[in-house]
């Protein structure tokens, strides 16, 4: 069989070429556009929606300018020459017109869309005409990202796992969200949109998932050298299978504390999914407060000290960490002014008469 010739393999390159950038791209974008959550299913339909209203614009100017360059090329003596024209009302209208209609449907869809899908948001529904009923427990799932790898805390149920992230199919959940070292980024594209973890921060994202199946979330924010690997499974069950998931978690062994977390938080890549029967309920507090080795001022009780809580200076003093010093404020009027007497001049320094002993 003779070797295929140069114009042959010329006229391959470009299907072949977009046929492995297509395929290197395959899964996510069928996550994107067949999304097993009703929030990300809603995304999807707003990404739709704003390519269609784009394209009414981008495809008839592609058009016509295929159109013109045809119609007034230098062959087409039929063409009216005219170069002395300059202006249009009725094409200036048209020019601008469509795109401000455009633009306008683009804002309200903005602007409606950053509402109803605020990650903050609690969901009011389950799926189209499928309100939330009414008792319906919210499932609290917390969230810490580390390096690299993804803690799941569900305290409610009192267990824990890394790399594995199983939610009850048609039951809403409450995501918060952290890190521990660095600024991190929680995608699960089938269930919702992107959301920010930052150390010694809490963001939340609610959201729901319709269908059992098995899928995945990823990091989709640089943040090391094991960015590439920071992935977790995500396991859709109905109410019975994500009840059994949590008797076989508890059954088996390990608890998450303190101190295995400071384990945990150590860099690590490639880590296979790890389950814990037992939680701590105070190590996710204790991670945004950036509090978790024993003797370590929690970030909340330093934020009380700095409004002169006498509870956080009692507590600071007892914890073996130097207490805040308490002192009167200045008031409007004295502000500025020289000190009336050695009392007010003491209260401007901050020193007390037992400060002033030591000294």
């Amino acid at each position: 069989m003779p070797a295929p010739g140069p114009s042959l393999l010329r006229r391959l390159a470009l299907p072949l070429a977009l046929a492995a950038l297509l395929g290197g791209c395959s899964g996510l974008e069928l996550t994107v556009l067949d999304p097993a959550g009703d929030v990300a299913r809603q995304q999807r339909n707003l990404i739709i929606f704003s390519t269609v209203l784009m394209l009414l614009i981008v495809v008839p100017v592609i058009v016509a300018a295929l159109i013109f360059a045809w119609r007034y090329r230098a062959s087409n003596e039929k063409a009216k020459y005219d170069p002395d024209w300059d202006h249009s009302t009725q094409l200036e209208l048209l020019i601008w017109s469509a795109p401000l209609l455009i633009v306008i449907c683009l804002g309200a869809a903005t602007w409606t869309g950053s509402h109803l899908l605020d990650p903050y948001r609690p969901l009011n529904r389950l799926a189209h005409g499928r309100p939330v009923p009414q008792g319906t427990k919210t499932l609290e799932v917390q969230v810490v990202a580390l390096d690299w790898k993804w803690l799941f805390l569900y305290p409610e149920q009192g267990v824990a796992s890394v790399n594995e992230l199983v939610l009850p199919v048609d039951r809403p959940v409450r995501f918060r969200l952290t890190a521990s070292s660095v600024m991190n980024t929680f995608y699960a594209p089938t269930l919702a949109g992107m959301i920010y973890a930052m150390p010694s921060m809490e963001t939340k994202l609610h959201a729901v998932v319709n269908r059992p199946g098995d899928y995945w979330g990823m990091s989709a924010n640089y943040s090391g050298a094991g960015f590439s690997h920071m992935r977790f499974k995500l396991y859709a069950r109905d109410e019975r299978g994500f009840a059994d998931w949590v008797a076989r978690v508890r059954a088996g062994q390990g608890a998450l504390d303190r101190a295995t977390y400071l384990k945990l938080e150590k860099p690590s890549e490639k880590v296979p999914a790890m389950r814990f029967a037992r939680l701590d309920p105070a190590v996710f507090d204790a991670v945004v407060n950036q509090c978790v080795r024993p003797g370590t001022r929690c970030m909340s009780d330093t934020m009380k000290m700095d409004r002169h809580d006498p509870a956080a200076t009692r507590q600071g003093t007892e914890g073996g960490a130097p207490g805040a010093r308490r002192s009167q404020p200045l008031t409007g009027g004295d502000a500025g002014q020289p000190p009336k007497d050695l009392r007010d001049a003491q209260q401007r320094s901050g020193l007390t008469n037992q400060d002033k002993s030591t000294l």
